[in-house]
């Protein structure tokens, strides 16, 4: 961090938020559900028709549904950071950005001061307070923080943020200093919000083909395999490396393959979403969007071999 003096011209400070506790924490959680899923999966294509098949499969899926939840919140942790000059302050969340103009901030103050107490957001971890609570005083407090111990609360007209510097003395003090100090130029406020990669991906043409391709492949493989599966009691699911078919299994196994379709499409579009917020790195995005339309198809041929292979 950059020290600030009261007569010098005062360079962006960084104040990042405690991180070490919450990495260790979510990779743990995220290793534990990925090992969990997979070998739920596993064991889903090996059981047969009956409840531990029926079991495998939801638990499966219900460890798999908090991956990226938590892989996007492990990433957004990774590289927060609150900045501070003369002119404005930043506060950077993973995909969530708001710059307030240093002249917007109303005060700054510890959490602990609070009178009633500001309730903590419900889904949180730590190293991941995030969402938005009610104080009856100040209305809205969206949560950017990582440590309950070091929060501090931003206020500006419109709403009041919820950080937690690594260091909440020295960035008081370095915010009084700038405020003393006055602002060079008036910086325009900006925030941005998950959503926003959203919206801007959903702009391209190209974006929007690789999504819908993918979305309606795995509803029409979705579909279709509840169709087939009444009337297909035995299927192979597989060729041996002498090309003949795998050991017949019953018929239902085939929902296995649009649920891994669409774990695929569902990771595919995040991981695309992250690259695409860069200029740099929108062809890698692209790259994904596409494979996981490719996927999805690729899935569906499999099916198709499965279900027209004599067994």
């Amino acid at each position: 961090m950059h020290s600030i003096g009261k007569n010098t011209l005062m360079n962006t400070a960084n104040y990042p938020p405690p991180r070490q506790p919450g990495i260790a924490i979510h990779a743990s959680l995220i290793l534990t559900l990925a090992v969990i899923s997979a070998l739920a999966a596993w064991r889903a294509f090996e059981s047969e028709v009956g409840l531990n098949l029926t079991l495998s499969v939801l638990l499966a899926v219900a460890a798999f549904i908090p991956l990226p939840i938590l892989a996007y919140r492990l990433s957004a942790l990774m590289r927060a950071n609150y900045s501070l000059d003369r002119d404005t302050l930043a506060l950077k969340w993973g995909l969530r950005v708001e710059r307030i103009p240093v002249s917007d901030v109303e005060w700054v103050r510890p959490i602990a001061e609070l009178t009633p107490p500001l309730p903590l957001p419900w889904l949180r971890l730590p190293g991941s307070l995030l969402g938005v609570r009610h104080h009856p005083d100040f209305g809205p407090v969206e949560f950017l923080a990582s440590n309950k111990k070091k929060i501090l609360l931003v206020a500006t007209a419109r709403r009041v943020f919820a950080i937690s510097p690594n260091n909440p003395a020295a960035f008081v003090q370095d915010f009084q200093r700038a405020i003393e100090m006055g602002s060079l130029e008036a910086a325009p406020a900006q925030s941005l919000y998950p959503t926003f990669v959203i919206a801007r991906a959903w702009e391209s043409t190209l974006a929007r083909y690789f999504w819908l391709a993918g979305l309606f492949l795995n509803i029409g493989l979705s579909i279709w395999v509840s169709l087939l599966i009444p009337a297909l009691p035995r299927v192979s699911l597989g060729f041996q490396p002498s090309g003949a078919p795998l050991e017949p299994v019953a018929g239902v196994r085939l929902i296995l393959l649009p649920i891994l379709s669409l774990f695929f499409f569902i990771i595919s579009w995040l991981s695309g979403l992250y690259f695409y917020r860069r200029e740099g790195q929108r062809a890698l995005a692209f790259i994904l969007w596409a494979a996981s339309a490719l996927t999805a198809l690729l899935f569906l041929l499999a099916v198709l071999f499965a279900v027209t292979t004599p067994i």
